[in-house]
């Protein structure tokens, strides 16, 4: 989901104007980020928690050369989600395995007819089974 269609979807849940929304919607992104260079942490209750991190100076490897090269130390964000989004997202996982679990119980197995001989498919098309050419 991009921005935009985020902005579509509450504009029209709360009647703003779209240009308005989006007003919204980047003053709140912009507030997140102003807290984060700021702050370092921003909570937001029952969605999650933002929080700036300081990656150490490792050692790594150009893939195309193997040449070992330095990566200097760096701040990331990270995010960790809140229980009601855990939770949500739990809940997919859940319907998934239950809907692939119903698609696997539900398919029927084809028996082959015992009066017709099996065939196989190789390189030069079907073949016949071996028992018939006598």
């Amino acid at each position: 989901m991009t921005k935009k269609e985020i902005v579509k979807t509450i504009s029209e849940e709360i009647g703003l104007t779209q240009l308005k929304t989006k007003e919204i919607v980047q003053k709140t992104f912009d507030a997140i980020v102003e807290t984060l260079v700021e702050e370092g942490r921003i909570e937001l209750r029952n969605f999650g928690v933002f929080e700036v991190k300081e990656r150490a100076a490792r050692k790594a490897r150009n893939p195309r050369t193997g040449d070992r090269v330095d990566v200097p130390e760096k701040y990331v964000v990270t995010f960790k989600p809140g229980k009601e989004m855990e939770e949500k997202v739990r809940l997919i996982g859940e319907r998934k395995r239950h809907s692939e679990d119903a698609t696997a119980n539900s398919e029927v197995t084809e028996q082959p007819d015992s009066t017709t001989p099996p065939t196989t498919l190789g390189m030069d098309g079907p073949s016949l089974n071996p028992d018939e050419l006598t």
